[in-house]
């Protein structure tokens, strides 16, 4: 029985390890990559979704989409890409967010949508291989970024992440504690890269945007 306790807590002490060196490895090799001083002129803007409340961005969300929207206005790129959760008919967080871009002047030609970005990997797997894109912007909450900013290199994307302006957002804490889980799982997707949970027919962001409206 002693021997059973050494060996298992032995294991949980070599996973505890890996978990660590690989949320370390993610964040190092990105870093890079984090607010650069100068962005030439790319694909897209990616904004990531994080959620709606009664049909409205969420605070994290709405903070996304300002700082999307800003770098749209300064020139980085003439296309916003929204990705988010369109995975029921009551929750589309994709024209949410683009109804909120349009309200602060950005034309709705300028708006593509990814109705199937239903977490972080799916996002990127079809950012590259259902739009095509080489070079982009990725815009979300620092502690985000580098899970995004990675499986974008491992898709071999030419990607830059601009973090949002940020709040002291509720479950900021637990939102740490699970980044450092996700990092590790996505860690590990972006080595066996399976497919995205839906793909569908290509979309080139040289097309009319109106035909992502859904």
């Amino acid at each position: 029985m002693k021997k059973l306790v050494v060996f298992f807590s032995s294991l949980g002490i070599i996973g505890l390890i890996m978990v660590c060196l690989i949320n370390d490895y993610m964040l190092e090799s990105t870093k890079k990559l984090l607010n650069p001083n100068k962005l030439e002129k790319v694909d897209c803007i990616l904004i990531l979704g994080a959620g709606i409340e009664n049909n409205k961005p969420s605070f994290m969300l709405k903070d996304r989409l300002d700082k999307g929207i800003e770098l749209y206005q300064k020139g980085v790129s003439n296309k916003i890409l929204m990705s988010g959760d369109h995975g029921r008919i009551d929750h589309d967080e994709v024209n949410v967010m683009k109804n909120y871009a349009i309200e602060k002047g950005v034309p709705a030609s300028s708006i593509y949508l990814d109705h199937a970005g239903f977490s972080t990997y799916d996002s990127i797997y079809r950012a590259k291989y259902i739009f095509g894109i080489q070079k982009m912007v990725i815009v979300s909450q620092k502690y985000h970024l580098p899970r995004a900013l990675y499986l974008s290199n491992m898709f071999q994307i030419d990607a830059y992440g601009i973090a949002a302006e940020e709040i002291d957002y509720a479950g900021n804490q637990y939102r740490e504690i699970r980044e450092v889980l996700a990092r590790n799982k996505d860690f590990v997707l972006g080595i066996i890269k399976p497919p995205a949970k839906y793909l569908g027919e290509k979309i080139s962001l040289s097309e009319d945007s109106s035909f992502t409206n859904g």
